[in-house]
């Protein structure tokens, strides 16, 4: 058997059942972010991202965003619990025949990025690469009441997502916006059950949530909101590294949520029992089994 053969998630599974974690440890593979015991009223949040040139971007990409792209994702990951990332470690793969101006652009995004996040960069490494790759862990907190992860949705809970999609072919994979205040903002003022940023498509993710929920959901086509990129709903369901915000809400929580009139928070559907798996409502009230599509990298 080869990689291709047990894809990226089958792969997943496979090490980390191979994983033992101690008692400090709240919750390990499996989440956007690891979650460890802190203090009485905190627990510490570990996020780790690579990107890899020719994968996560082409080599022709300004360095700058390139750079941005590589702390934006695993800030992120922090969004997605709640949390506020305060430390960073970035590693650099170089090729040996790279510009110092590149180098230096990258860092200057890198930099940019962290002060408005308040986040320390703190140390990292740095290794000669045929291609070239950025890594980045980063380590947030997040008070214990507010933490969500990806397995609390509920039957009837609503589906919520933050923004429009479809919007990555264009770029917005390089120049998004972490949605840290969103997240902080959402679990300050309502009980959210479940939460997951959107980096491998909108069914594909939501698939995560519904697994480790154990629930099924179904969708209204009518209700994604899609970018001004007359794209279909097929494809801004499949759409990978939109970096938004994918949530539920118990019903009552929703309504108040859909009160404030923001703009920004979209109900796109509702959590039903596992048993009727994922479904899709379209305009003319038909329903069809959704096949969970989005990237995955084997």
């Amino acid at each position: 058997m080869r990689i291709k053969d047990l894809g990226e998630f089958g792969l997943i599974k496979r090490i980390a059942k191979n994983i033992k974690t101690d008692a400090s440890v709240v919750k390990a593979s499996g989440d956007d972010c690891a979650v460890i015991k802190f203090d009485k009223s905190n627990y510490q949040l570990l996020t780790c991202d690579m990107i890899v040139e020719g994968v996560d971007f082409r080599r022709n990409e300004r360095p700058y965003l390139i750079g941005r792209k590589a702390l934006a994702i695993s800030l992120s990951d922090i969004a997605a619990c709640a949390g506020i990332p305060r430390y960073a470690l970035v590693s650099i793969g170089l090729p040996k025949n790279i510009s110092i101006k590149k180098v230096d652009e990258m860092m200057k995004a890198l930099l940019e990025l962290a002060a408005a996040f308040k986040v320390n960069i703190v140390g990292g490494d740095i290794s000669l690469s045929k291609q070239l790759t950025l890594e980045t862990t980063v380590l947030g907190i997040v008070e214990k009441k507010c933490l969500v992860l990806r397995n609390g949705a509920k039957p009837s809970d609503i589906i919520f997502v933050t923004g429009s999609l479809g919007d990555s072919i264009s770029g917005k994979h390089l120049k998004f916006s972490p949605r840290i205040k969103e997240a902080r903002f959402l679990t300050q003022n309502f009980k959210v059950n479940s939460m997951i940023d959107i980096s491998d498509g909108l069914s594909q993710d939501l698939g995560h949530i519904l697994e480790a929920s154990r629930a099924g959901a179904t969708i209204y086509a009518d209700l994604v909101p899609r970018s001004k990129n007359n794209i279909s709903v097929k494809d801004a369901l499949a759409s990978g590294e939109e970096f938004e915000l994918l949530f539920t809400l118990p019903i009552k929580e929703a309504r108040k949520l859909i009160r404030q009139k923001s703009g920004i928070f979209h109900p796109i559907g509702q959590i039903t029992e596992q048993k009727l798996g994922l479904r899709l409502i379209d305009r003319n009230c038909r329903e069809t089994l959704l096949k969970i599509k989005g990237f995955r990298h084997f």
